[in-house]
Order: structure tokens, then sequence, then C-alpha cells
């Protein structure tokens, strides 16, 4: 059976790979002209990196990750820690799937790679949709026809299939903007900065950051501030470093020094989307931000999109044609109560790590420190242990 994806970004590869598994002939359509992501790091969870290396990319995520060896939060002022999560051995034991940071280039090219030759194809804007009895019709800008009997829609956040499948709709302002900057890691090397995912929180705003690239040879960070009058989501608009720096005045010299050290800042407002009553009609189905665009605070979005992806292909797996809409409601009763478990832990996160200081955040110091003791993966256990083949 031919199925067609449209959107070649993480989710859209991962589909397509999880998709050509189980017997399925695809085509991937990209509006694009090159594949292309943006360059910045992403965490690459136990729940999602189990799935990677069962569609064949252990290899590749060894030669590209980074382990880190834990998850580390911190004040904002003195670097107390306030939660360690261990990573590295412990957590590949734990749940069978390391824990991983990635240079989101190095990713998109290991899931191209992975795919057979001719799968993608560029240059294609899908303009319109036509759900029919047997099949679905696209229809691209180039005048460039296509038709399958299935079609997954994992165009991001601003999904066109989503808009021409479900009606327009406006994402939801988080309150929040995010500066993300990339440093050599050699200029910062007299820090001598573990291989975390660390974590400054502070009022208002947090500060994260960790190595990606093989070697680790950037440094990756992500600064979430308030918007004030910010709204654009875009993650190619430029910000300037010393806007970051100044949103962050006071805190740990290890956070200024970092910022100090990037030669330019990028900045993007945060926008998810309410959950949708239904991400299928007929033939065609959602995935990843295209169905449910989360907040960045759980370090989730990509790697609920590799979970839709192999979720999606067992569903169809072995299905005729006929089969398809059953397929893909199934593929939502199974989808839907887990992206919304972690689109809500994000939201709360949205609040948790910006506390100002005082009783309250006093309070959240003190169940950290009771969650560690209860084991190490009390807080995120449920998000690793997760296998989406199984459900």
């Amino acid at each position: 059976m031919q199925a067609i994806v449209v959107g070649a970004g993480i989710g859209g590869l991962t589909a397509a790979l999880a998709l050509c598994s189980v017997g399925l002939d695809v085509a991937v359509y990209e509006q694009a002209d090159a594949l292309r992501e943006v360059g910045a790091g992403i965490q690459l969870a136990p729940n999602a990196t189990r799935v990677l290396h069962r569609l064949g990319l252990a290899d590749a995520l060894g030669r590209v990750g980074v382990r880190p060896e834990a998850i580390e939060h911190k004040r904002w002022q003195d670097g107390r820690i306030l939660l360690r999560q261990p990573l590295g051995d412990l957590c590949e034991r734990t749940f069978g799937a390391p824990y991983y940071h990635v240079y989101r280039p190095d990713l998109l090219g290991a899931l191209a790679d992975a795919l057979p030759p001719g799968v993608v194809r560029l240059g294609h804007r899908c303009v319109a949709v036509a759900n029919g009895s047997d099949a679905v019709t696209l229809t691209f800008d180039n005048g460039v026809t296509a038709r399958a009997p299935v079609v997954v829609g994992a165009d991001g956040i601003h999904s066109t299939i989503r808009a021409l499948l479900l009606g327009p709709e406006s994402p939801r302002f988080s309150g929040s903007i995010a500066y993300r900057g990339l440093v050599p890691a050699d200029r910062v090397a007299h820090l001598t900065l573990p291989r975390y995912s660390n974590g400054w929180l502070g009022p208002q705003r947090h500060f994260v950051h960790y190595f990606v690239g093989a070697g680790a040879r950037l440094l990756n960070f992500v600064a979430i501030v308030p918007a004030r009058d910010w709204r654009i989501e875009s993650w190619s608009a430029t910000g300037e470093v010393a806007d970051a720096l100044a949103e962050f005045d006071g805190w740990h010299p290890t956070v200024r020094t970092i910022i100090a050290a990037a030669d330019r800042t990028h900045r993007w407002a945060l926008y998810d989307r309410e959950p949708l009553e239904t991400w299928s009609a007929g033939r065609v189905t959602l995935l990843g931000d295209a169905a449910h665009a989360m907040l960045p605070f759980m370090a989730q979005g990509a790697c609920q999109a590799v979970e839709d992806a192999v979720v999606l292909a067992r569903c169809l797996a072995r299905v005729r044609p006929d089969g398809v809409p059953d397929a893909l409601r199934r593929y939502e009763t199974l989808r839907k109560p887990r992206v919304w478990d972690v689109q809500r832990a994000s939201w709360r996160n949205a609040t948790t790590y910006h506390l100002p200081d005082g009783d309250t955040q006093r309070e959240r110091d003190a169940a950290w420190a009771a969650s560690a003791a209860r084991g190490p993966y009390s807080e995120r256990g449920w998000l690793f242990a997760y296998d989406a083949e199984a459900c």
C-alpha cells in the first residue's frame, strides 16, 4: 500500500522510515528546496531512542550524539543543586535505551540517510487536499498531484494539512520567548562543564545548556524569558546577545559567561495548541507538532513525534486500503492520552520552573528533594519507560 507523508522534518522522516519498515511504499513531500534543520540541539530520551534504535539508527546516533551523565536543576543565583537525575549507563540499564543530546541537522541527516533513495521529493508545497472514498489526492504549488490511500500531515505547528483538513486555528501563546545559541566548546572549556543537561531556574525565566555534535564540539543553550512585546514564532529570527545577557542580570556567572561566548542568538516566541478533538479525517491524519504542538519544558516535542511515527506504522501494518480510516482511528485512540499527559506536564513546568523566590519556591525545592529520595527516576520514569511499540 502507498502512503504519502507531507513534511520532511524529524517527525516526517521518522514516520517515513517506520512506514517503510512495515512494508508500505512511502513518498515524502517537502516544500523546501533542500533538507534543512535549524542549528540547535535536541534531547532524545529513552522513549524515543528505543524506537530509533529499532529503526536501525543506533550506530548513527552513537556517532553524532552526546550521552549526558545526568539532568541537573540548579538555583539561579548560587548554583545550588535542586534536583539531579542520573542518566548515562544507569539510564540505559533501567530503560533499555540511552539518553542523547543531538545537533538537529545531524539527526535529520541520519534519518534521511536511512531512507531508500528517491523517497523524499523536495520543492513541493501542498495547496489542496481531496479526501476521496478510496484515496487522497494532493495538489502542490508546482502543479504536481499525488495520490495514495493514506496521507500523513507532519508539517509542523503551522500545518497546511491540518488547516486544509480541519480549518484554520490559531496557536496558543505561552507568554514566554526563547533565545537559543551555539557556542564552540573550546570557548567555555575553562568552565569545566560536565556532560549534563543543565537547567538553571529562577524567577520568570530559566536557562538550559548541554553539549551537542560529534565529540561534544558545541554547547547548545536555550534561555526562556518573559515575552514583553515579542510574538514571532520563527526559529530563524535573530536576537541580540546583549539582550539575552541583560535578561540574566544578577544570575550565576556560569550562565552569563555562556551567553556572552555566543557570536549570535536566535529568538522565537513559544506557542503550543489546544488539544484537538480529532487528528484524522477519512484517510488523512496528523503527526507530531501538526497534531499536538507542545511547549519545550519536558524536552519531548520531537520524542513524541517519534512515538507517533511507530504507533502509526503499527496501526497501518498489514492493513488493506479499505481499512485505513479504522486504522487511523486506532492510532488516535492510542496516542491522545499519552501526548496530552506530556502537554500538561510541559504547561505545569512553565510555572514550576519560573517560581519567584519565596514559600512556593521552597516547597517546590523540598518536593524535588523528596522525589530524589524515592529513587533516581521518580520524576520521569513514567516518561522514559513508555514503549510505543508495545502499546
